[in-house]
């Protein structure tokens, strides 16, 4: 389980950015939240009943990469007061996926209907946290420019198992000329409670992803000529092992549209 810092807190949400996209989502938006409340932490989700805890929590430390814990809540509690003291986990994404039998039965924009009292919210770092410091050096990210969601791509990387859960590593691309590569994964590795250093880059064939122009979560961008895509592990992982899983009930975040907590982004930087 990432460990945060002991220093580290929320900020006071009352005029944080965090909250008004918290609140914009109480609202009803549905957009993608990359570059959303620029500075903030974002993270992807996971509830599970609580009899899949235990063998999620072993999941997520046998597979740090793309699991890589930021908040994780009491059984049948939605709120995480150490990610936003407001913070409700039933209504603060842009939309949610209901997941039966490993396969998605709804994407509602709010999930108190579905809420019981034996699940476990699980929030996990996302890489939009990184793309703050890759801005920051001057490097262009195309999704957020075209403020699209960023490609995600199941490869043939298998996780390593924990009971239930197995299945394979879900990887996000951006591609970059070669001396933007080569920054982004020395920017990158700083993050590792956000994904940290990327998993592959160039040769999308050699971990199973046929054709770029079609991912299997988010939306396509363009990847030119003089460029390389690169590949981070990518927290959306848990629902291809959802789905592989077959578990009777879950629910995730819709890929791109992440819960924005009042955490901040240097903060999880390792200098």
């Amino acid at each position: 389980m990432t460990v945060l810092a002991a220093d580290q807190k929320p900020v006071d949400s009352r005029t944080s950015p965090a909250l008004e996209a918290r609140l914009a989502c109480r609202t009803g938006m549905m957009s993608t939240t990359a570059g959303l409340a620029d500075g903030f932490v974002q993270g992807n989700l996971a509830i599970l009943p609580e009899k899949f805890a235990g063998h999620f929590h072993r999941f997520c430390q046998l597979n740090p990469k793309p699991c890589p814990i930021i908040g994780m809540s009491e059984v049948g509690n939605p709120h995480i007061a150490a990610l936003g003291a407001d913070l409700d986990i039933r209504t603060d994404v842009p939309r949610y996926r209901v997941w039966r039998d490993g396969e998605v039965v709804e994407e509602p924009t709010e999930i108190k209907a579905h809420w019981r009292d034996d699940l476990v919210a699980f929030v996990l770092g996302c890489s939009y946290s990184f793309e703050e410091a890759l801005i920051a050096e001057g490097i262009s990210i195309r999704h957020v420019e075209r403020k699209q969601r960023v490609p995600m791509y199941r490869t043939n990387i298998a996780c390593t198992p924990s009971g239930p859960f197995a299945g394979p590593l879900v990887v996000s691309m951006r591609p970059f000329k070669p001396k933007d590569a080569i920054r982004a994964i020395q920017i990158t590795t700083r993050f590792p409670s956000v994904h940290g250093a990327p998993v592959h880059l160039g040769h999308p064939g050699s971990i199973g992803v046929s054709d770029l122009a079609k991912p299997d979560y988010g939306d396509p961008v363009p990847v030119e000529d003089d460029e390389i895509p690169v590949f981070w592990a990518c927290g959306v992982t848990p629902q291809a092992v959802i789905a592989a899983a077959r578990l009777p009930f879950a629910i995730t975040h819709a890929p791109g549209l992440m819960l924005v907590t009042d955490l901040h982004n240097r903060d999880l930087a390792v200098l």
